[in-house]
């Protein structure tokens, strides 16, 4: 069996389960509660590693690998900054939210966001529900074009098939199972997207001859600008640029599909559970990432496209078979994200909006929702301009400072008044949707430090005791 059967055979496989997933979620869905937030039964391993695939998906296979092949040795600061945000979540967050969320009975993160804003809370939900579904339209739209790109470099169709075929996938099972079937199927590409981190890395440092002559080679291929800790910048600017990186994981509180998971986590055994998962996890996946961009480098010996890297050299290191098992879950997890994330717009407009607790009508629009975002999705992937990957970028940036700043302070205190946290999320999304617009500084620091900063403080100097 050639290299591209086994990727087509393994995919077909693949979505079978993920659809047979969806069916067996089905029967497990009842009521509003069970459709956006598992009943709150969700388990550590669950609720640990599906989080983590959502927040990760294809940048973290793609994107860090793509990095550390074309930054070299500055890539590594990639690793503290995603690992930061892992570790404030789950350490210090999820304890507090998941008792929080449990006592106060809410289902989505805006209306945890809302709770106790009096006359600011429909304003609240409203702004926070047009956040949501503006940046998740084009962030799915991404995930689909870049779906749709390595399958047709991997099948030789068209991309408007490959896009077409992800999106009819991924709209199946989300329509039929809701959270569960969410959760369950981005578990299972985590664990895919943790074992494609451990055999690589192992692999390409087999090949190479170890780690000592990786960091040999690495001397040779990349050049001294790229083997300095901050690339080509020196004083204040490395500096900015170190804590501009740092500042992704600033986002991690902020994304709904992350924090959802945590909202929904059984009791608090669970959460002590799930934070041993969720961090190893991250930490498997991102390190093991930037030692395969690495290595990519030094065997690699033609220049190719750094986010194609990581495909490149699969291909290199593996007997075809092999490679197409590989290839086929790293395209897997690449759609792990928008699955998540057209359920947290789902909920925002059917639960949040419409505010309707009629089990049967919330559903229906919550469903709705999802057929019409994930065609609207599809439209922009294939047919906006080719820049929408990097415009989509600001998406985490932007909800990690409108919602971020204000659960923290919500988490720390009784509540926060309703003008302050209406004030909040507005200058933390506006702004960084501001600042996107302009050319980026070194890491990003601007975009990713000023906004959230000021929807802290304001959250900060809203709280009620």
């Amino acid at each position: 069996m050639d290299y591209t059967t086994t990727v087509l055979v393994t995919l077909v496989i693949y979505k079978i389960v993920l659809i047979g997933i969806g069916f067996w979620s089905n029967h497990k869905t009842n009521s509003t509660e069970d459709y956006f937030i598992g009943g709150r039964g969700l388990g550590p391993w669950v609720a640990a590693i599906s989080s983590a695939a959502s927040a990760s998906s294809a940048w973290t296979l793609l994107g860090v690998s793509g990095a550390a092949y074309a930054m070299g040795l500055s890539a590594v600061w990639l690793v503290p900054a995603v690992l930061f945000g892992y570790v404030f979540n789950w350490l210090w967050l999820a304890p507090k939210l998941q008792i929080k969320a449990a006592k106060e009975q809410t289902v989505t993160l805006t209306e945890l966001l809302a709770s106790g804003s009096g006359k600011f809370k429909k304003p609240i939900i409203w702004f926070c529900s047009f956040c949501i579904v503006f940046a998740f339209t084009f962030y799915v739209a991404a995930q689909f074009q870049a779906a749709g790109t390595t399958f047709a470099s991997t099948f030789e169709v068209s991309m408007e098939s490959s896009i077409i075929m992800g999106t009819t996938i991924i709209l199946i099972y989300t329509l039929l199972g809701g959270f569960w079937a969410v959760s369950v199927t981005d578990t299972l590409q985590g664990i895919l997207m943790a074992i494609a981190s451990l055999v690589l890395p192992v692999a390409g440092l087999f090949a190479v001859g170890g780690f000592t002559d990786l960091w040999m080679q690495m001397h040779h291929i990349f050049t001294e600008t790229q083997m300095q800790l901050t690339g080509s910048h020196s004083g204040f600017i490395a500096i900015a640029f170190i804590v501009g990186l740092m500042g992704i994981g600033l986002g991690q509180p902020g994304q709904p599909h992350v924090v959802n998971r945590i909202m929904a986590l059984r009791d608090e055994k669970a959460v002590q559970q799930a934070k041993i998962i969720a961090i190893g996890w991250a930490t498997i996946v991102i390190g093991g990432m930037l030692i395969v961009g690495w290595c990519a480098k030094v065997l690699l010996a033609a220049e190719v496209n750094n986010e194609q890297a990581l495909l490149e050299v699969t291909n290199m290191l593996f007997p075809p078979v092999v490679a197409g098992v590989i290839i086929a879950a790293i395209l897997s997890a690449i759609m792990s994200t928008a699955d998540s994330q057209l359920l947290v717009s789902a909920s925002a407009m059917s639960y949040d909006v419409i505010d309707n607790k009629n089990s049967s009508k919330s559903l229906f629009y919550s469903r709705l929702t999802v057929v019409v975002m994930c065609i609207i999705s599809m439209l922009l992937a294939l047919y906006a301009p080719e820049d929408i990957f990097s415009r989509v970028l600001f998406a985490w940036n932007a909800l990690g400072a409108a919602f971020g700043p204000l659960l923290i302070v919500k988490v720390m205190s009784k509540s926060v008044d309703g003008r302050f946290a209406f004030a909040a999320i507005v200058t933390g999304f506006v702004l960084s949707v501001i600042l996107s617009l302009f050319p980026s500084p070194p890491g990003d620091y601007l975009e990713r430090l000023i906004p959230f900063a000021l929807a802290f403080a304001i959250s900060w100097m809203g709280r009620t005791k």
